[in-house]
């Protein structure tokens, strides 16, 4: 495994973050928190232009045939940039239908996703029960993201573990749903899909490609916070760098050095267990330790950065001018998506038979 970016991949890296960087005024979390859509939308279609929701979906499909490693790369330059986006639920329902030959109206899904249609998803809280030739759905979700505005959700049915999970596409579900005032940058909503029918032929997939879907978006929650945990590190030595005291920079102080350093190998930490996790998902959807490894360890290493963060800053790092808070609430948010680092660490131990 070599996980050295090739000259594309640097390419399609340095182009991301060279228009996210000119877009942070208008797309950034400061701008867009508490907006009705919780995003730009004229940086949305900028990236469907672009081909970005077109990066993971095969060439057959109109697509760019990419792989999951280059859609974290786009995802950890959102987090990096501080730029709340449905990219992330959107590429990985791309990901994993373009993978499932066999899915139900999968060119349809793939064509609108490339189109520039958003996708959410439903990771728990919901059951399915087939009735003739159609699902009946019951439960409430909650903290979907980008739900009011999805074009469609890709709802994960039963419960981790029971052997009876699927994946079901739903669409119409704007009524149904109630935006949570909740700390993270990223809208996220309250869910009735009680009694939803839906045909059976919109089933996508079974436990394999319901376990593949989680893990995709729990690797790439994990890309989203090596983003973010970097733009912490950058912007904590560019203060370190331009802030004086007794006469010169505090960057030529030990004990902020230490912090910026501990915060470095942290971020590096961070990005090599996420795509490890990536890689492996590119080859086999069963990478579950990867999977676990990555988000036990990006989770509590963003949590240490943005500590250090905030102490290099000190009392600046907590006013709502300092973007430094927009990171935390990042943190705090993503840091429960998917599963926190105690789930994780459980799941590693049964995997691992201890």
């Amino acid at each position: 495994m070599d996980l050295t970016l090739t000259e594309d991949q640097r390419i399609l890296q340095d182009a991301a973050r060279e228009l996210l960087h000119d877009n942070i005024t208008d797309s950034g979390a400061a701008a867009v928190v508490g907006t009705d859509t919780g995003f730009c939308a004229r940086l949305w279609a900028t990236m469907t232009g672009l081909g970005w929701q077109s990066l993971a979906i095969p060439e057959e499909h109109g697509g760019l045939g990419a792989g999951f490693v280059e859609v974290c790369l786009l995802i950890e330059e959102l987090g990096r940039a501080g730029i709340p986006s449905p990219f992330l639920v959107s590429a990985c329902a791309a990901s994993v239908i373009a993978r499932s030959g066999d899915a139900p109206h999968r060119a349809e899904h793939l064509d609108a996703i490339r189109d520039g249609a958003i996708y959410s998803c439903v990771a728990d809280g919901i059951t399915a029960t087939a009735s003739g030739g159609e699902v009946v759905l019951e439960g409430v979700a909650m903290f979907v993201p980008y739900a009011r505005h999805a074009d469609r959700l890709l709802v994960v049915t039963g419960d981790r573990g029971s052997g009876r999970r699927a994946v079901v596409a739903v669409g119409d579900i704007g009524d149904r749903c109630e935006r949570l005032d909740v700390v993270g940058t990223e809208p996220l909503y309250r869910v009735d899909l009680s009694g939803v029918r839906v045909p059976a032929e919109h089933v996508l997939g079974g436990e394999e490609f319901a376990g593949g879907y989680l893990a995709h978006l729990t690797v790439a929650t994990c890309a989203a916070m090596v983003g973010g945990a970097q733009g912490v590190l950058e912007r904590t030595v560019g203060y370190a760098n331009a802030r004086s005291q007794f006469g010169k920079p505090i960057a030529t102080f030990q004990a902020v050095q230490h912090h910026c350093a501990d915060m470095a190998v942290d971020v590096l930490g961070a990005r090599l267990a996420t795509y490890e996790a990536a890689w492996e998902l590119g080859r086999s959807t069963g990478a579950v330790s990867a999977v676990s490894v990555a988000k036990a360890w990006t989770t509590e290493a963003y949590e240490r950065v943005c500590a250090h963060g905030h102490q290099v800053h000190g009392a600046i790092g907590f006013t709502y001018e300092c973007e430094l808070h927009w990171y935390l609430r990042h943190y705090i948010a993503t840091s429960q998506s998917f599963g926190d680092a105690d789930f994780h660490y459980a799941l590693l131990q049964e995997e691992l038979g201890l």
